[in-house]
C-alpha cells in the first residue's frame, strides 16, 4: 500500500508490447518498427516482451502473460479488443499510443479501462520516459538524460522540443509524461504520482487545458507542498469584450483567473520555453529568499542598470547594502566604486573585489537575494572571478545567480559557475527574471498555506434571510438582483450599506430625501440596466426637494428614451456617502469556467473598466489572504497616507473582504457581483452601490457536497469536538492546520523507538521537513487528519496567562483512487495508551469518511502489534493475511 498506485505505469518492472496489427498497413509497421526501436535503443531495467510480428494466432492466446504496464500501439478498431486484453492478464496498468482519436472514441476507451480495472494513460499520448530505468517508451525523441525534473506536456511535439532541447543544455528528467487531448488519465493523476515520486525533486509542466477543476487544483496543491511545481500554460484569453452583467466579470479573463489559482495552489508560472527550466533550476536549490530585495553586484553602470530596470518591471525590490556595511566595505573597493543603490565595483574590480562584496551582500539581513554581473574587461579574468563566487556559495544562505555577459570569452567562467551548482545566465533580464521566480514562489508558499474557514470569527451572518432574497428572485424567473435586493444581501452578511429607499414617483422621492436628509443621491433601479451611468440613470448630490422632483423626472424621460424595453421599478433615494477624501474600491465577483467563484479587488468608480485595476483570490479568504489581495492592487498605493488624506480603516476593508467570502462559501448561486463603489476612509467603510448575478446552484459544481461550487475546500470546522478525558480535563479532536507542525514533531520525537516503528515502518528519529509538509499542509477533499490537542494554561514569570497546547495523537486517512475506499493511518502519545484516545480518533476518522460519502476504510497493521490488532477487533474490523508480505495485515471496515 505504500506503492503510489501508478507505479507500474511509469516505473514498470515489467512491459508488454501489442504493436503489430492483425492485417498491418505499411504506415502501421513503419510505427510499430519505430516503436521498437526507441525501446530497444536502451537496454531496460526490467522485462520487456514484444508480439512477435509473425504472430499468426490471437491477442487472447496472450492471456497467460504477466505484466506491469502493456503498451498499446494498434489502430483504433483493435485497441478496445487489446484493452480487454490487458484486464484479464491482471495487468494494471496500461497506455495507447496515438493521436488524433476523437473524443466519442477515447470515451468508449475510458469505459473499457474502467470496466478492465487498468489504469489508462491515452489515447492521444506519445508515451513516457524513465531515464533511471533505461526506459523511452514512447515517441518523443531519445531517451533524456537522467536527472531529478519531472516533465509533464500536454503537447507532444513540444514534448520533443523540450527533449531536443534540455540534450543540449544539459538538463536530465526523472520522468518525461506526454499527456493529449481526451486522455482517460490526465494531469491530476501524473502530478499525484511525480508528488510522491523518490527521484523527482522538482516538477514543469506545460499545459493547455484542465478537464476537471477541483481534481487538478487538489492535485497540484498536494505536488506543491512536497516539491516546486513550475507551470507554463498556452492559450491566454483577455477578458471577454462581450456585454457583461457586472463590471468585475467584464475586466476578468480566464488567463488572471489562472494566474490567481497558481499563486493560491504555491506553483510558479513563467511565460516562456526558456523560462521553464531556468525556474525550476532555480527553484531547485534549498535557498529561498526571505524578501523580494535583489542585491545588483556589477563590474559596470550599464549592464547593472538594464538589471535593476527589469527588477522593477516585475515588481521586485532594489536590495541595498545597509550604511554600516557600505562603511565596512567603501573602503576595500576601488576608489570609484558606487555602493548607493547598485553596487558598481567599477571595471577595475578584480577576483578579491568581488569576493569581499559578494560576502557583504549575504551577510545583509535587508537582502533577499543576490546577482553577480561580470561584463568582459582588460586585465580581469572573468573564470577567476567565477572561481571565487563559487568558493563563497558553499558558505551562501540566500539566493545567489550569476550573470556573465558575453560569448567565447566568459565561457571559462560560466563553466566554474555551472560545475559549482551556481544558476548562470547569458542576459540581466533572464537573471533578474529567474530571482522572481523564486521570489514568486516563496510568496505563493505562503498562500498555499492558509487553510481558512467558510466563516470568519466576525458576528454571524443571516444565511437565511439572504438565501431568501435569492430565492424569490429565481422564482419570478430574475437573473439580476436589484440595488436594494443587492444591498439586502450584503445587510445580511453585516456589510455597511447606505440608506436605501424605493420611490414610485417625484413625490415620494421629494418626500424620503427630506426625511433622509440632504444631499442625496438618485439611481434608476431596474433588472434590465446592467450598468445606471450609461444611461443617465444616476444623479448626484442634490440638496433639496425641487431639486430631486426635477431629477427624477427628468431620470424617467431619459432612461426611458434610451432603453425603452426596460423593466423600471422606480428610483432609489438615498444619502451621499459624506466622507470628502474616502477611496473608491470596487470589490467584486466573477464565476470562472473551470476554476468557479473568484474575488476581485481594486479601484473603484465609473472609469473602473478603462483603469482595469484587478486583483483576485479564490476563496475562502482568511485576514492574511485578504491582505495579501489587497497589496497586489494598484490602488493599494492609495490607501495609506495619500496627498493630505488620512490612512483608510484597513481593518475595515479586510472586513469586507472576509464578508464577502463567506458570502461565496455560503451562496452557491451567486454568480457575480460588484460593490461598486466602496468609500472607506479612516472611519470604515459603506457600500454606496451594488449589483448582483444569480442562477439556479448546480450549474457550478466542481464537486460534491456542501462548497462543491469552490475550487479549494474550507477548513472543515464543522468536525471540531471536545472530549473528556478519562482522569479528568478535555480535549479536542479537529481537522490538522499547517501551523500543527512543530507540535506533530513533537509528538513523533517522544515516542519510543517501537511506537514510530510500528507507525512509520522505519527507524526514522523525527519527520523530514517534506514529510511533515505533507502530513500537516493536507487537502481536505482528498485526505483528513483529526489531531487530539490538550490545552494548559500556564502562567510565565511576569504572571500572564499562555495557553500551552499539546499534540496527543493522529488519525487520518487518504482517499483511494477507486474514489470509493480510503486507506487509514493512526498514531498516540506513548502516555496515552489506554486511555480510549485511538478509539476515539478512530471513530471520528471514520465518521469523516463516512460523511464523505466513502464505502470503505482499510489499513495495513504490522503482525507484530497486538494492542493495534486488538483495537481493530474491538472496532469491528475484519483482519486478513496481506499477500504482498506476510509481516502485515490487511484490516477492513465497511462504512
Amino acid at each position: 500500500m505504500d506503492k503510489h498506485y501508478l507505479t507500474p505505469l511509469f516505473a514498470p518492472r515489467s512491459i508488454i508490447v501489442l504493436a503489430q496489427a492483425k492485417e498491418a498497413s505499411q504506415a502501421q509497421t513503419a510505427y510499430a518498427q519505430a516503436l521498437h526501436d526507441v525501446l530497444c535503443a536502451q537496454r531496460f531495467s526490467g522485462t520487456l516482451t514484444f508480439l512477435d510480428p509473425q504472430f499468426t494466432g490471437t491477442l487472447s492466446d496472450l492471456d497467460q502473460v504477466k505484466a506491469d504496464l502493456a503498451i498499446i500501439a494498434l489502430p483504433q478498431d483493435e485497441q478496445l479488443a487489446a484493452l480487454e486484453l490487458v484486464g484479464r492478464m491482471g495487468c494494471p496498468t496500461a497506455m495507447i499510443l496515438s493521436h488524433g482519436v476523437e473524443a466519442a472514441h477515447a470515451r468508449q476507451l475510458h469505459l473499457a479501462a474502467v470496466h478492465a480495472g487498468v489504469y489508462l494513460l491515452g489515447p492521444n499520448s506519445l508515451g513516457i520516459q524513465r531515464p533511471s530505468l533505461q526506459l523511452n517508451a514512447g515517441l518523443t525523441g531519445p531517451l533524456a538524460k537522467d536527472g531529478s525534473l519531472a516533465l509533464v506536456s500536454q503537447s507532444g511535439a513540444l514534448t520533443a522540443s523540450i527533449l531536443d532541447w534540455a540534450a543540449g543544455n544539459g538538463v536530465g528528467f526523472s520522468s518525461v509524461i506526454s499527456l493529449g487531448p481526451h486522455t482517460s488519465m490526465g494531469l491530476p493523476e501524473a502530478l499525484d504520482f511525480l508528488a510522491n515520486d523518490g527521484r523527482t525533486q522538482s516538477i514543469v509542466v506545460y499545459m493547455e487545458g484542465i478537464q476537471n477543476a477541483r481534481k487538478f487544483m487538489s492535485a497540484l496543491r498536494s505536488a506543491a507542498i512536497a516539491k516546486p511545481v513550475v507551470v507554463l500554460k498556452a492559450g491566454r484569453r483577455p477578458a471577454s469584450s462581450a456585454a457583461a452583467l457586472t463590471h468585475s466579470a467584464a475586466i476578468v479573463g480566464s488567463d488572471d483567473v489562472f494566474d490567481a489559482v497558481l499563486r493560491r495552489a504555491g506553483a510558479v508560472r513563467v511565460r516562456s520555453f526558456v523560462g521553464l527550466f531556468s525556474a525550476a533550476k532555480c527553484l531547485a536549490s534549498r535557498y529561498r529568499p526571505a524578501n523580494k530585495r535583489l542585491a545588483i553586484i556589477a563590474n559596470g553602470g550599464g549592464p547593472g542598470v538594464l538589471a535593476a530596470d527589469w527588477a522593477s518591471e516585475i515588481d521586485l525590490e532594489l536590495g541595498s547594502l545597509s550604511p554600516e556595511a557600505v562603511a565596512t566595505l567603501a573602503p576595500q573597493l576601488p576608489a570609484r566604486a558606487s555602493l548607493t543603490d547598485l553596487i558598481d565595483i567599477t571595471e577595475a574590480a578584480q577576483p578579491e573585489h568581488y569576493r569581499l562584496a559578494v560576502e557583504a551582500a549575504l551577510a545583509d539581513p535587508c537582502i533577499g537575494g543576490l546577482l553577480v554581473m561580470f561584463s568582459p574587461r582588460p586585465g580581469v579574468d572573468g573564470a577567476a572571478v567565477a572561481e571565487a563566487v563559487a568558493e563563497i556559495k558553499r558558505r551562501a544562505a540566500k539566493p545567489l545567480l550569476t550573470c556573465w555577459m558575453g560569448d567565447s570569452s566568459v565561457e571559462a567562467g560560466r563553466a566554474a559557475l555551472r560545475k559549482a551548482v551556481i544558476p548562470t545566465f547569458r542576459t540581466p533580464e533572464a537573471a533578474v527574471g529567474a530571482f522572481g521566480n523564486i521570489a514568486s514562489f516563496t510568496q505563493n508558499q505562503q498562500l498555499l498555506q492558509q487553510t481558512p474557514p467558510p466563516l470568519s470569527a466576525l458576528a454571524k451572518p443571516d444565511i437565511a434571510g439572504a438565501r431568501l432574497v435569492i430565492e424569490t428572485v429565481l422564482a419570478e424567473r430574475r437573473n439580476v438582483l436589484t440595488e436594494m435586493e443587492s444591498k439586502t444581501l450584503l445587510a445580511a452578511f453585516h456589510i455597511p450599506v447606505t440608506r436605501t429607499l424605493l420611490a414610485r414617483n417625484a413625490h415620494e422621492a421629494m418626500m424620503i430625501a427630506t426625511q433622509q436628509g440632504f444631499p442625496v443621491a438618485l439611481k434608476i433601479d431596474s433588472p434590465d440596466i446592467a450598468h445606471k451611468s450609461d444611461v443617465g440613470g444616476v444623479a448626484l448630490n442634490l440638496h433639496n426637494g425641487e431639486a430631486v422632483r426635477n431629477a427624477f423626472n427628468d431620470m424617467m424621460q431619459r432612461v426611458k428614451r434610451i432603453k425603452p424595453e426596460a423593466r423600471i421599478n422606480g428610483i432609489t433615494v438615498q444619502n451621499m456617502a459624506r466622507s470628502r477624501r474616502g477611496r473608491e474600491i470596487c470589490i467584486g465577483l466573477v464565476s470562472d469556467d473551470p476554476f468557479g467563484p473568484v474575488i476581485t479587488f481594486g479601484a473603484g468608480g465609473t472609469m473602473i473598466e478603462l483603469i482595469q485595476d484587478r486583483a483576485m483570490e479564490l476563496p475562502p479568504l482568511n485576514q492574511f489572504l485578504a491582505r495579501r489581495l489587497m497589496e497586489r492592487s494598484r490602488v493599494f498605493d492609495t490607501l495609506g497616507e495619500w496627498r493630505g488624506a488620512s490612512p483608510v480603516n484597513m481593518e475595515a476593508l479586510e472586513q469586507v473582504l472576509l464578508r464577502v467570502s463567506e458570502m461565496v462559501c455560503a451562496l452557491p448561486q451567486l454568480r457575480e457581483m460588484d460593490i461598486n463603489p466602496l468609500i472607506v476612509d479612516e472611519t470604515g467603510a459603506v457600500a454606496v452601490d451594488a449589483r448582483m448575478v444569480v442562477a439556479e446552484q448546480g450549474h457550478n459544481q466542481l464537486g460534491q457536497g456542501k462548497y462543491g461550487h469552490l475550487a479549494i475546500l474550507p477548513y472543515p470546522a464543522r468536525y471540531e469536538q471536545l472530549w473528556p478525558m478519562r482522569d479528568g480535563g478535555e480535549y479536542l479532536v479537529r481537522p490538522i492546520r499547517p501551523d500543527d507542525a512543530q507540535m506533530l514533531q513533537n509528538m513523533v520525537k517522544s515516542l519510543s523507538p517501537q511506537s514510530r516503528y510500528f507507525r512509520f515502518v522505519s527507524q526514522l528519529a523525527e519527520l523530514p521537513p517534506a514529510m511533515l509538509a505533507r502530513f500537516t499542509l493536507i487537502d481536505y477533499d482528498r485526505e483528513m487528519a483529526l489531531v487530539a490537542v490538550q490545552q494548559e494554561r500556564v502562567v510565565d514569570e511576569e504572571g500572564e496567562i499562555h495557553v500551552k497546547e499539546r499534540l496527543l495523537g493522529v488519525s487520518r486517512y487518504v482517499t483511494n483512487p477507486d474514489r470509493s475506499t480510503c486507506e487509514f493511518a493512526l498514531v498516540v502519545a506513548d502516555d496515552m495508551a489506554g486511555q480510549g484516545l485511538g478509539s476515539r480518533l478512530m471513530l471520528s476518522i471514520m465518521e469523516v469518511a463516512r460523511d464523505k460519502g466513502l464505502e470503505q476504510i482499510e489499513g495495513l497493521v504490522l503482525s507484530n502489534n497486538p494492542n493495534m490488532l486488538k483495537l481493530m477487533r474491538r472496532l469491528g474490523f475484519e483482519i486478513r493475511p496481506f499477500p504482498d508480505d506476510p509481516e502485515f495485515r490487511l484490516v477492513v471496515h465497511p462504512l
